[in-house]
């Protein structure tokens, strides 16, 4: 229904005020997200690309609605796998955004979590460990250590610790997502009760079996409350 209604929008906007109008880009922008969301990447990326070729000879390569684009298209790339053009699309706009922003606005940290990302999917692991620090860092200074983007970048620096090996320093990380999505969001949210299955994975990977089977035995006893014993 919202792939219907934007495109029913989209073709009135291209007629009244032309294709390549802020408006027409912004409705086809709504639209590419969408296509996106429903599974539809080839689509979703033609129209990320076009709505950032045409904005970047428009409005200028930093200008927020261009970074925007260029965000949008690294998403849907990393989506399908493409990840080292991901990656440049997502440098691209990391430097935009600290360019015009600085570099510990919250929209910069979202492009520096993104990049985080698609390195950790290309196995560049070190890369995205520097990039995952340094987004949880600026996000407890900027946002606080219980907002749930800190939480967010908590549990990605977790997760690419563990990659490496770092079981125990990951074991830390997931325990304060755990605690703050506790705190902040209740215990049987469900991130909630994915951090426990993260931590339950860390201990064991570490011989920590009793404290593990607790966690998944707390993750599964959450799941069967809120979302019923057969979902």
């Amino acid at each position: 229904e919202a792939e219907e209604i934007l495109r029913n929008a989209l073709e009135d906007l291209e007629g009244l005020l032309g294709p390549n109008s802020s408006d027409a880009l912004e409705c086809l922008s709504y639209l590419a997200s969408v296509m996106r969301d429903l599974g539809k990447y080839d689509e979703s990326e033609t129209m990320n690309r076009h709505a950032l070729e045409v904005r970047d000879k428009v409005l200028g390569k930093d200008h927020p609605d261009t970074l925007t684009s260029a965000n949008n298209l690294a998403l849907v790339l990393q989506y399908q796998g493409k990840y080292d053009e991901s990656e440049t699309v997502n440098r691209r706009a990391l430097e935009g955004w600290e360019r015009i922003l600085g570099a510990g606005h919250p929209d910069t940290l979202i492009s520096v979590s993104h990049l985080a990302i698609v390195l950790r999917r290309q196995g560049k692991y070190s890369g995205s460990e520097a990039m995952n620090r340094r987004a949880l860092e600026d996000r407890e200074e900027v946002l606080g250590p219980d907002h749930p983007d800190t939480l967010t970048s908590l549990n990605n620096l977790a997760i690419v610790l563990e990659y490496q090996g770092k079981h125990g320093e990951s074991e830390k990380m997931k325990r304060r997502a755990l605690e703050g999505r506790e705190k902040v969001l209740g215990p049987d949210h469900p991130l909630t009760l994915a951090s426990l299955n993260n931590l339950a994975i860390a201990l064991e990977y570490q011989g920590k079996y009793g404290e593990s089977e607790t966690m998944h035995r707390r993750a599964l006893e959450g799941r069967e409350k809120v979302l019923g014993p057969d979902h």
